[in-house]
């Protein structure tokens, strides 16, 4: 339902190649790190969204994702359910193409204000699992 696969295939084929990961450290253990790393692998750019702000995969990283200075086209969030509301108002205000919450993050009240503010959305999927599938 919040992962249909028009969706799917138009956030990453045509929404835009440069990704905020929220969430994204250099801890290598962490799923956020290897996500990251795919999509660099298929051609995104990816930004990496931390309090740390730490540089990760040579990309500069930034505490919010209103410290970043130029336009991001999809926010791609790994953050606990109970904060990813708050990451998708701020996509929104960021002016953003798309949402995508990654497995395990649903926050169904979210996904329907990012929809009606005109943002495409996916919910509880993982872009390098659906990135491979597209062929």
């Amino acid at each position: 339902m919040y992962a249909d696969q028009a969706t799917i295939r138009r956030i990453l084929t045509e929404t835009g190649d440069t990704w905020a990961v929220v969430g994204l450290s250099g801890n290598q253990a962490r799923a956020a790190y290897g996500v990251a790393e795919v999509l660099q692998r298929f051609g995104k750019r990816i930004v990496p969204i931390h309090p740390k702000a730490e540089t990760v995969h040579g990309e500069q990283g930034y505490a919010s994702l209103a410290d970043v200075p130029f336009p991001v086209d999809v926010v791609d969030v790994f953050v606990n359910s109970s904060l990813a509301g708050q990451v998708a108002d701020e996509a929104v205000a960021a002016g953003t193409r798309a949402v995508w919450f990654q497995l395990g993050v649903i926050d169904e009240a979210a996904y329907e204000r990012t929809r009606a503010a005109g943002l495409d959305m996916v919910m509880d999927r993982c872009p390098a699992i659906e990135i491979p599938r597209l062929g």
